[in-house]
């Protein structure tokens, strides 16, 4: 079973993936972690990697999408694999098509912007055991302090409004189009596309991806 993992950031894909993986025996494939890996083995495709990242360019698609293969043809992509934040892009997905890399479904985990909004920048953390809570779900006793040592909790950078509101911005202009891309294949039968409510508590959102894989 390939799949895809598609949402805005703070829809919980990680914690879905997490599962999704330990149910189905697949890995997660992270195209960040290939590179470093890629680059580490000082491999052919490793070093040219390596080049262009070393003359501040970005990855091209190609290659990739080349990188990709080689790790989804290792022995335990077997029975299949999920993709983590790849293909980002429509030329992406477009290029792991043209490259026949054969993928069987897409979950989409929806969640509207507000409750996004709200998720993220209520997130508050204890930096050095980085326990978290949140303001409004899951608070500390005393606002502001960590429940075990009392100390200061702390906002993330990425947490903040203003920054949560640009990461979904980037998300609607570059990775949201996939949407349209999937749907289209799945009109088509070449794929199956299920979109799963992320509103829902963890649990709930667990069973509704089952039902949809099982």
């Amino acid at each position: 079973m390939n799949v895809i993992l598609l949402g805005p950031p703070g829809a919980g894909k990680g914690t879905q993936a997490q599962f999704i993986c330990e149910r189905y025996a697949i890995p997660q494939i992270s195209t960040g972690e290939m590179l470093r890996n890629a680059t580490a083995a000082a491999t052919p495709l490793g070093k040219r990697v390596q080049a262009i990242m070393d003359a501040g360019r970005l990855v091209d698609d190609a290659t990739v999408v080349q990188i990709v293969k080689e790790r989804i043809a290792q022995p335990d992509c077997r029975t299949g694999f999920l993709f983590d934040g790849f293909p980002r892009t429509v030329p992406q997905a477009e290029a792991v098509r043209d490259a026949g890399i054969a993928i069987d479904h897409v979950l989409e985990i929806h969640v509207a912007d507000d409750l996004i909004l709200e998720r993220l920048s209520g997130r508050r953390v204890h930096e050095a055991s980085g326990r978290t809570y949140h303001v409004v779900y899951d608070p500390p006793k005393q606002a502001g302090i960590d429940d075990q040592t009392g100390e200061p909790l702390t906002q993330r950078s990425d947490d903040q409004e203003d920054t949560v509101r640009d990461r979904l911005r980037i998300y609607q202009e570059q990775t949201r189009p996939l949407i349209g891309f999937y749907r289209k294949l799945a009109e088509s039968k070449s794929l199956q596309y299920t979109i799963v409510d992320g509103s829902a508590n963890v649990d709930g959102v667990q069973r509704e991806i089952a039902r949809s894989l099982d």
